[in-house]
């Protein structure tokens, strides 16, 4: 389907799988169904990756209808390259257990920081509010 000059369109990657990395630092790979004027998305046999330093698992989705809006990077998902990457695959609950230890660590460095800044006189509102998934 031609298009206007110079318009951006994803309908040429429709049923193709595509990686998606959303607000928040999620990243969903699945096959692009269908998009609307809004950039909303609906993605097939979507998996959530979740990656820890050198390895990565995968959390299966089925259908996923992604806001527009929450779109931070979309790009087609090269299966070559990632097969020849140097990340290794896991079980989904040791990666689980690899992102609650990752979070916690960095919930301590930014404690510590935190800590750091206060006895020097700055001082700033700690968001303990927010936790990722």
């Amino acid at each position: 389907m031609a298009a206007f000059p110079g318009l951006c369109t994803l309908l040429d990657e429709i049923d193709k799988k595509i990686m998606v990395e959303l607000k928040g630092g999620r990243v969903l790979v699945g096959y692009l169904r269908s998009i609307d004027q809004f950039a909303n998305l609906v993605l097939h046999r979507t998996v959530e990756r979740i990656h820890v330093d050198c390895r990565f698992g995968e959390i299966p989705l089925g259908v996923f209808i992604v806001r527009g809006d929450n779109v931070v990077l979309l790009g087609e998902f090269d299966e070559e390259r990632d097969l020849s990457s140097k990340l290794v695959r896991v079980s989904k609950e040791e990666i689980l257990e690899a992102q609650i230890l990752e979070q916690k660590a960095k919930q301590e460095k930014e404690k510590t920081h935190h800590k750091a800044l206060k006895e020097r006189g700055f001082s700033y509102q700690l968001d303990t509010t927010h936790e990722d998934f």
